[in-house]
């Protein structure tokens, strides 16, 4: 089956996501659709399955131009798409899941789940994905989750398969294993769009690869194109990709956590005795799956988290039981995962979020009064060191792109006295040049000696970035080891295997 989109057009009011674009798929390709978070891609693929309808142009399957009116007229067709965030219901088993919304019924209407089940065994035999379909969703790995989308899409004949950045919640084993699926379906004569922004994973499997940039056709590459030529494609300039940094200067152990404990309100554990240290001068990256602790841990380390058990230590000085304030009084610097909730007030002037956490006491304010002189001026020198690009210190923070957000939330952070830098995904939803922007800043900061810890799920940060690594599977440390420790080690230890030799 050929898939063709011709000058497909989607708008969302004044918002133009998608312009123009066409592109073709043939049976048994795998097209690759690269480009940055907010490029477009997703929502051209939600008009391919039939989520959005497009305001101008059309989809063309073998010559003949389809309609859908949701998502149910795109699988008929043959269109099956393997979303970021799995559609499962957890307490579902597999067959259960693979049958849901198309249930086929036995004797007196009776659901017929073995023919379900059959299903199931019949394409993991075929793909070699060894999925029990007995097994409840949610007691099977994020990868295995995943091989049930699949079956899902393929129990219904999908001709057309559409992956929207499907390695964001595996571990490096579990995507390898993915790219091998991919290889497979291609063999078997199925027509794969895969949606990605990492560029390894492009190299690794695409037969063609179309690079989207503000939601327009920027150019086609081969496979063959080097990471510099498709990141420039995706960003529109030349890029540094390799981040650079001398050996470490460390200093004394500044940040001392033990014993650190932290439940919810009903009691479950979410960290559990962890501890570890960070020298003055020191990178300690922290790998793993998302939600094994991670959000919790930082959380923790500033303050924000109110069950919390055991002792975080700065420069000798105990943190627990302090407020957010009193932490970051301490001079702790904090970059939040999720800006848009805990880092900016998307009202607010770029000014005023410049000095958000410093509203109480000089130079800002003097005598109970705002000192809106040296605020302004302060946001001018940070608008250009950072590069922010705004039409001035004025526009609303929510008029800016993602990157340009992340930005401010840096530039305050950063700009303050501290004594410890905390990063929470810090590049999460940021173009290619922005990304080399913050990892400079990073890394600067180390070099200033200030101990700092990065919390990423995209692995290739944490090892560009880290002077050691720190791996938590749930709710623990599996262990702390080298950055040069080589990623199929860090793989497994994200599955929660110590290796011989890691630091618990």
């Amino acid at each position: 089956m050929q898939l063709a989109l011709r000058n497909v057009t989607k708008r969302f009011g004044s918002l133009v996501a998608n312009d123009r674009i066409s592109l073709t798929v043939d049976s048994g390709e795998i097209h690759c659709l690269l480009g940055e978070n907010g490029a477009g891609k997703s929502t051209l693929m939600n008009v391919l399955y039939g989520l959005y309808q497009a305001d101008e142009g059309e989809i063309v399957l073998d010559g003949e131009v389809q309609h859908f009116a949701g998502p149910g007229d795109a699988m008929a067709a043959g269109i099956g798409m393997v979303h970021q965030h799995f559609m499962l219901i957890p307490v579902f088993t597999v067959a259960e899941n693979v049958m849901l919304g198309h249930e086929e019924t036995g004797f007196a209407g009776s659901l017929d789940l073995e023919a379900a089940r059959a299903k199931v065994r019949e394409i993991s035999a075929r793909f070699g994905f060894h999925v029990d379909p007995d097994a409840v969703v949610e007691d099977l790995p994020v990868g295995v989750q995943q091989r049930v989308e699949i079956i899902k899409a393929l129990s219904r004949d999908a001709k057309v398969l559409v992956f929207d950045e499907p390695t964001a919640v595996l571990t490096p084993q579990e995507t390898d294993e993915l790219m091998q699926i991919m290889r497979q379906l291609r063999e078997s004569g199925t027509a794969i769009v895969f949606i990605t922004h990492k560029l390894r994973e492009v190299r690794e499997v695409a037969d063609r690869i179309t690079v989207i940039r503000l939601g327009k056709v920027v150019g086609e590459a081969e496979p063959t194109a080097s990471n510099a030529e498709l990141a420039a494609l995706m960003v529109g300039r030349p890029v540094e990709l390799t981040v650079r940094k001398d050996t470490p200067k460390l200093g004394d152990e500044a940040l001392v956590v033990s014993g650190l404990t932290v439940t919810d309100k009903d009691g479950l554990v979410h960290l559990n005795d962890l501890s570890f240290s960070i020298r003055a001068g020191e990178v300690l990256a922290v790998a793993g799956v998302q939600g094994n602790g991670q959000t919790e841990l930082t959380e923790a380390l500033v303050g924000l988290q109110d069950h919390v058990h055991g002792s975080i230590r700065l420069d000798g000085r105990e943190l627990v039981g302090r407020s957010v304030r009193q932490v970051l009084e301490a001079g702790v610097g904090f970059i939040p995962e999720d800006r848009q909730v805990d880092g900016l007030v998307g009202a607010f002037s770029i000014a005023e979020n410049l000095m958000l956490d410093r509203s109480f006491s000089a130079p800002f304010v003097r005598g109970g009064s705002l000192q809106l002189r040296e605020r302004d001026e302060f946001a001018r020198q940070k608008l250009a060191e950072y590069d922010v690009r705004a039409p001035g210190i004025t526009t609303p923070v929510e008029r800016l792109s993602g990157g340009n957000q992340q930005k401010v939330v840096v530039a305050r952070e950063l700009s303050r006295d501290l004594r410890l830098l905390v990063a929470a995904q810090p590049t999460r939803g940021v173009d290619v040049g922005s990304i080399e922007f913050i990892h400079q800043q990073i890394v600067a900061t180390r070099d200033a000696g200030v101990p700092v810890l990065v919390v990423s799920t995209e692995l290739d940060e944490v090892v560009a970035l880290a002077d050691r690594i720190m791996v938590l599977y749930r709710g623990r440390i599996v262990g702390i080891v080298p950055a040069d420790t080589p990623r199929e080690v860090l793989g497994l230890m994200m599955t929660g295997e110590r290796p011989a030799g890691a630091v618990a």
